[in-house]
């Protein structure tokens, strides 16, 4: 018998998600956590707390080992240096053509610094347009300043 790994728990999230018709939206609301959130931690991209892991895989209807799983630290690994998914590409088009401005906004506006990944929030809603609907992503991350030496 082999041991579950972490991609062996991302998986069946996956398949029971699909096969109950949950939206990522239904499940975050379940565990009481943002749908980005919910997904990036299913997806291994973040360690659960212990009762929000419990909580997922008892809504799933999946064994107590994936809790364990998905409150682990992650190793956060991507595969391609340029996405190749029409979607997730254009967010890496859009920092490429304003992470520049992004950073000497920030700069102005809170000094030689960084916003953070850790301490973040982000939300993804559609706005109705008569020209389209829109795709509107919002994100918050603490200032974390570049400490002197």
């Amino acid at each position: 018998m082999t041991a579950m790994t972490r991609e062996d728990v991302t998986a069946q999230i996956l398949t029971a998600k699909r096969q109950a018709g949950l939206t990522w939206e239904g499940i975050a609301e379940t565990i009481g956590m943002s749908p980005v959130w919910t997904h990036s931690a299913a997806m291994g991209m973040n360690a659960m707390p212990a009762d929000k892991a419990t909580a997922l895989v008892t809504a799933l209807g999946l064994p107590q080992e994936a809790a364990l799983l998905l409150q682990e630290s992650p190793t956060k690994v991507w595969e391609q240096t340029i996405p190749t998914d029409p979607c997730i590409y254009r967010f890496y088009e859009i920092v490429g053509v304003y992470g520049p401005t992004l950073k000497a906004l920030i700069h102005e506006k809170f000094g030689d610094g960084i916003m953070s990944a850790i301490d973040f929030d982000m939300n993804v809603t559609r706005v109705e347009n008569p020209k389209g609907d829109r795709v509107k992503v919002e994100m918050s991350g603490k200032y974390l300043a570049y400490n002197a030496w």
